[in-house]
Protein backbone atom coordinates (compact mmCIF):
# COMPACT_ATOMS: atom_id res chain seq x y z
CA UNK A 1 0.00 0.00 0.00
CA UNK A 2 1.21 3.34 -0.91
CA UNK A 3 1.28 6.30 1.28
CA UNK A 4 -1.15 8.10 -1.04
CA UNK A 5 -3.20 5.31 -0.67
CA UNK A 6 -3.22 5.04 3.01
CA UNK A 7 -3.50 8.97 3.16
CA UNK A 8 -6.73 8.77 0.93
CA UNK A 9 -8.17 5.82 2.60
CA UNK A 10 -8.10 7.54 5.69
CA UNK A 11 -9.79 10.97 4.84
CA UNK A 12 -12.47 8.97 3.47
CA UNK A 13 -13.06 7.38 6.03
CA UNK A 14 -13.43 11.25 7.58
CA UNK A 15 -10.42 10.11 10.41
CA UNK A 16 -8.05 11.91 11.84
CA UNK A 17 -4.54 10.49 12.44
CA UNK A 18 -5.26 9.89 15.80
CA UNK A 19 -8.40 8.32 15.35
CA UNK A 20 -6.67 6.28 13.10
CA UNK A 21 -3.92 5.42 15.59
CA UNK A 22 -6.42 4.02 17.46
CA UNK A 23 -8.84 2.00 15.05
CA UNK A 24 -5.21 0.23 13.75
CA UNK A 25 -3.82 0.38 17.25
CA UNK A 26 -0.57 1.90 16.87
CA UNK A 27 1.15 5.24 17.91
CA UNK A 28 -0.07 8.37 16.13
CA UNK A 29 3.65 8.89 14.97
CA UNK A 30 3.25 5.45 12.62
CA UNK A 31 0.48 6.82 11.11
CA UNK A 32 2.48 10.04 10.19
CA UNK A 33 5.20 7.91 9.67
CA UNK A 34 3.02 5.98 7.16
CA UNK A 35 1.51 9.06 5.35
CA UNK A 36 5.02 10.70 5.11
CA UNK A 37 6.53 7.31 3.64
CA UNK A 38 9.04 6.94 6.08
CA UNK A 39 7.65 4.02 7.29
CA UNK A 40 6.02 1.02 5.64
CA UNK A 41 2.39 0.12 6.29
CA UNK A 42 2.62 -3.28 7.45
CA UNK A 43 0.58 -5.59 6.45
CA UNK A 44 -1.71 -5.83 10.01
CA UNK A 45 -2.63 -2.36 9.31
CA UNK A 46 -2.97 -2.49 5.46
CA UNK A 47 -5.44 -5.35 5.98
CA UNK A 48 -7.73 -3.57 8.51
CA UNK A 49 -7.61 -0.13 6.71
CA UNK A 50 -8.75 -2.05 3.74
CA UNK A 51 -11.31 -3.76 5.17
CA UNK A 52 -12.79 -0.52 7.30
CA UNK A 53 -12.97 1.27 3.82
CA UNK A 54 -14.46 -1.31 1.98
CA UNK A 55 -17.28 -1.91 5.05
CA UNK A 56 -18.07 1.47 4.42
CA UNK A 57 -18.04 2.09 1.06
CA UNK A 58 -20.49 -0.99 0.58
CA UNK A 59 -22.91 -0.51 3.34
CA UNK A 60 -25.96 0.58 0.22
CA UNK A 61 -24.45 -2.50 -2.92
CA UNK A 62 -25.09 -5.47 -3.61
CA UNK A 63 -21.58 -7.23 -4.04
CA UNK A 64 -21.11 -10.12 -6.30
CA UNK A 65 -19.26 -12.78 -4.69
CA UNK A 66 -15.79 -13.90 -6.27
CA UNK A 67 -16.56 -17.50 -7.33
CA UNK A 68 -19.72 -15.92 -9.76
CA UNK A 69 -17.67 -13.50 -11.29
CA UNK A 70 -14.45 -15.77 -11.49
CA UNK A 71 -16.65 -18.92 -12.49
CA UNK A 72 -14.69 -21.30 -9.86
CA UNK A 73 -15.81 -24.63 -10.47
CA UNK A 74 -17.14 -26.37 -7.70
CA UNK A 75 -14.49 -28.62 -6.78
CA UNK A 76 -12.12 -25.42 -6.44
CA UNK A 77 -15.05 -23.26 -4.54
CA UNK A 78 -15.15 -26.97 -1.47
CA UNK A 79 -11.92 -26.04 -0.68
CA UNK A 80 -11.60 -22.07 -1.00
CA UNK A 81 -12.15 -20.17 2.65
CA UNK A 82 -14.14 -17.69 0.48
CA UNK A 83 -16.73 -19.78 -0.20
CA UNK A 84 -16.96 -21.65 3.14
CA UNK A 85 -18.08 -18.55 4.97
CA UNK A 86 -19.77 -17.26 2.38
CA UNK A 87 -17.42 -13.98 1.90
CA UNK A 88 -17.24 -14.30 -1.33
CA UNK A 89 -17.53 -9.87 -1.34
CA UNK A 90 -14.18 -10.10 1.11
CA UNK A 91 -12.12 -12.79 -0.88
CA UNK A 92 -9.55 -10.30 -1.03
CA UNK A 93 -9.12 -10.17 2.77
CA UNK A 94 -8.98 -13.99 3.44
CA UNK A 95 -5.77 -15.65 3.30
CA UNK A 96 -5.56 -18.99 1.69
CA UNK A 97 -8.09 -18.32 -0.76
CA UNK A 98 -7.98 -20.14 -3.99
CA UNK A 99 -7.66 -17.76 -6.95
CA UNK A 100 -6.97 -18.92 -10.10
CA UNK A 101 -6.17 -22.22 -9.05
CA UNK A 102 -3.37 -20.84 -6.39
CA UNK A 103 -2.93 -20.23 -2.89
CA UNK A 104 -0.71 -17.40 -2.48
CA UNK A 105 2.42 -17.20 -0.34
CA UNK A 106 2.19 -13.64 0.94
CA UNK A 107 -0.50 -11.01 1.26
CA UNK A 108 2.00 -9.19 -1.13
CA UNK A 109 1.40 -11.63 -3.96
CA UNK A 110 -2.12 -11.89 -2.76
CA UNK A 111 -3.25 -8.21 -3.19
CA UNK A 112 -1.06 -8.02 -6.47
CA UNK A 113 -3.70 -10.38 -7.71
CA UNK A 114 -6.76 -9.10 -6.31
CA UNK A 115 -5.79 -5.68 -7.48
CA UNK A 116 -6.41 -6.75 -11.02
CA UNK A 117 -9.91 -8.11 -9.85
CA UNK A 118 -13.37 -6.94 -10.62
CA UNK A 119 -14.38 -7.63 -7.19
CA UNK A 120 -11.58 -5.77 -5.45
CA UNK A 121 -12.12 -3.31 -7.82
CA UNK A 122 -16.05 -2.96 -6.88
CA UNK A 123 -15.88 -2.54 -3.59
CA UNK A 124 -13.06 0.15 -3.53
CA UNK A 125 -13.45 1.75 -6.61
CA UNK A 126 -12.43 5.03 -5.99
CA UNK A 127 -8.92 3.74 -5.41
CA UNK A 128 -8.43 1.89 -8.64
CA UNK A 129 -9.77 5.61 -10.51
CA UNK A 130 -7.01 6.96 -8.80
CA UNK A 131 -4.25 4.77 -9.37
CA UNK A 132 -5.19 4.87 -13.21
CA UNK A 133 -5.18 8.39 -12.92
CA UNK A 134 -1.75 8.77 -11.55
CA UNK A 135 -0.66 6.34 -14.29
CA UNK A 136 -1.69 8.41 -17.46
Amino acid sequence: MTKEEFSEIRRKLGKTQAQMSHLLGTSIKAIQSFEQGLRRVPVYAERQILFLFAMAMSRNRKQKNCWEEKKCPLEARQICPAWEYQLGHLCWFINGTICDGLVHESWEEKMELCKKCKVFQDILPSLEEKENEGGR
